[in-house]
């Protein structure tokens, strides 16, 4: 770490790390439950979870609690670093506190980190697009991208051959499936795709897209409903299915996927990628070691992204985010 060119003082660190929590509200999250919380005093910032927001029957294992969280993590951090903001940060810095997941503190203020301007600049246009995909590809050299910056935050991506893609569509359906035909879960999904327009959370329906013939199926939203978006003509030929994977299921390990996740979407966003994450074979067990056999068995699935360029050009709804005073809090 280089050393701090100036010093903080505790008004300076206090706006800075109040303007990266705020950039953090626009972090994904599983359902859009936005799980997470921040305490700021003086030059420290602290993440922790909301268990509240715990998809308690879709993510039991809370493993999708901590890539949300991880995903939050990894905004401010990028904000931060834009902004020239050198910044400690550790990760489960408490063990008596497992809900603790972070611990920012500002060092002091150096040059911008143009690789995290360019991906702060993503966050407001970054959207999950559920439309169908079209026949043009993504090159090797953007995919090589994407690779490198999910590395940089220590975890690892796999594209999976297309002639693999079967399997993974198999994995993803029958995970659907076993969710589907479950009435708890279907209980928890209807709870957070009807919620009401001041909890600024959830999946509203005017993001959700009909379904259709795909390559791989995506997660129907709204099953008893009708879904804002219709799904397009195209049928994701082009698509590019990416697992992103580690070596462990640890808390830290599943916190450092988040941010990997973070960086993946936002660095794809700026190459004007589409993005969707595909959640459900990592939700159920057995699914999900049909994935760790996709990685021949030499890594832990943490999550599949869906990559490739839409046709139709009509902006997106954004999904709401909680007002920054129910998830920032500030010790003055």
């Amino acid at each position: 770490m280089n050393a701090p060119s100036n010093p903080v003082t505790r008004a300076e660190a206090q706006t800075a790390l109040e303007a990266a929590s705020r950039a953090a509200l626009r972090a994904p999250s599983v359902f859009n439950t936005q799980p997470w919380a921040w305490r700021i005093a003086g030059d420290v910032m602290e993440l922790s979870t909301d268990p509240q927001r715990r998809l308690g029957v879709t993510d039991a294992e809370g493993r999708l609690l901590l890539l949300s969280c991880g995903g939050a993590l990894h905004h401010a951090r990028m904000a931060l670093a834009a902004e020239g903001w050198q910044a400690d940060v550790q990760r489960l810095p408490e063990e008596q506190r497992p809900d603790l997941l972070a611990r920012i503190r500002l060092t002091g203020r150096g040059a911008a980190d143009p690789v995290a301007a360019g991906l702060v600049a993503a966050i407001s246009r970054r959207r999950t697009d559920r439309r169908a995909f079209g026949e043009r590809q993504v090159s090797d050299e953007t995919l090589t991208l994407l690779r490198r910056r999910v590395e940089e935050e220590g975890a690892y991506l796999h594209v999976v051959p297309d002639d693999r893609v079967p399997e993974l569509a198999v994995s993803v359906d029958e995970a659907a499936d076993a969710e589907f035909f479950d009435p708890a879960y279907r209980s928890e999904l209807t709870r957070w795709t009807s919620r009401p327009a001041w909890t600024g959370d959830g999946v509203p329906p005017a993001t959700a897209v009909q379904p259709g013939l795909r390559r791989v199926p995506m997660r129907n939203f709204l099953p008893d409903g009708s879904p804002g978006l219709l799904p397009g003509a195209d049928h994701d030929e082009g698509a590019a299915y990416v697992i992103l994977f580690g070596t462990g299921d640890r808390p830290v390990d599943l916190l450092r996927a988040g941010e990997a996740m973070s960086a993946l979407l936002l660095a794809a966003t700026a190459e004007h990628i589409a993005t969707a994450p595909i959640s459900e074979a990592v939700e159920v067990a057995w699914p999900r070691r049909l994935l760790a056999r996709l990685l021949s068995g030499v890594g832990e699935p943490y999550l599949i992204v869906r990559l490739g360029y839409v046709e139709d050009d009509t902006a997106l709804p954004a999904t709401p985010r909680r007002a920054a005073g129910e998830v920032i809090h500030i010790d003055e």
